[in-house]
This record gives C-alpha cells, sequence and structure tokens, in this order.
C-alpha cells in the first residue's frame, strides 16, 4: 500500500469536516499496515482551539493501545501541521508523518520557519509532503471561498 492510498483515507476523513462547517482537514493514523484512529478538525464543534485532525488522531490511538507513546506509527495529514501539532507529533513519538497540502500561512515543516532542523527536538521524523496535495488543497480553498461569499 503506498502513502496516497492511506492519504485517500485522510482526506476522506476532511470531508467530514467539511460537511461539518470545519475546516476540512483529515488525519489517520497507520501502525502495521492498520488504520488506527481518523479523525478530522473540530473545534467549532468542541468549542476547542486544540481539536485539530492531528491532535484529536493522537488522543484517539492513545487511548485505543494506552499508551501515549505511538512509537513505529505514520501519521497521514491533509494539511502541513502546524507548531501546536508539530509538538505533539514530536512528543507521540511518530515514526513518519505524511501530509498533503502545504499551508503557506502556519506550516512549520517547510512553507513557514522549517522546525525540523531544530536542535530543540530529541525526536526526528520521517516526512512527506505534497502527497494529493492538488485534491487536498482544493477542498481548503473551496471551503474558505464558500466561507468568504
Amino acid at each position: 500500500m503506498d502513502q496516497e492510498y492511506f492519504m485517500n483515507y485522510a482526506y476522506q476523513q476532511a470531508l467530514k469536516a467539511y460537511k461539518n462547517g470545519e475546516v476540512p482537514v483529515g488525519a489517520i493514523l497507520v501502525n502495521n499496515g492498520k488504520i488506527i484512529a481518523k479523525s478530522f478538525n473540530s473545534q467549532i464543534k468542541k468549542n476547542d482551539p486544540s481539536a485539530h485532525a492531528e491532535i484529536n488522531v493522537l488522543r484517539y490511538a492513545g487511548k485505543k493501545i494506552n499508551n501515549y507513546r505511538l512509537v513505529d506509527s505514520t501519521l497521514y495529514v491533509t494539511l502541513e501541521p502546524c507548531i501546536m501539532c508539530f509538538g505533539a507529533i514530536i512528543h507521540a513519538r511518530i515514526k513518519e508523518l505524511v501530509f498533503g497540502a502545504y499551508d503557506s500561512k502556519i506550516g512549520v515543516i517547510s512553507s513557514q520557519k522549517s522546525l525540523l532542523d531544530s536542535k530543540t527536538f530529541n525526536h526526528s521524523i520521517e516526512i512527506t509532503g505534497g502527497v494529493m496535495k492538488n485534491e487536498c488543497g482544493a477542498l481548503i480553498k473551496e471551503f474558505f471561498l464558500n466561507k468568504r461569499n
């Protein structure tokens, strides 16, 4: 199974966020080739600024496996993570991060100041960006275009 295969599942979660009036970002966590958690943005519904797709999926996975360390897992998310989410990804000890669209405003992997080269972290992550970036980016653009009209 390739990265696009799993990113499609994250994209399906982003569609759920879109239908719920949330910024359409979706995420899944994969371990040993199986999806162990999935979620989407829910800040508005939960009245919680930390309820990003990545944070939600890390919370669900931690509860499911009864451990806050999600070692050897791959996180697929439709948008480049923000600083809050990247910090949580580091603390969870995610092995690999795969994201879709680049976030030119608050993305911290490559769009803004990259945190990858920081000496602050004691954990490194394999990162791939741009998987299904056109589809993921188009969904977000459509969402904000509809909000403005």
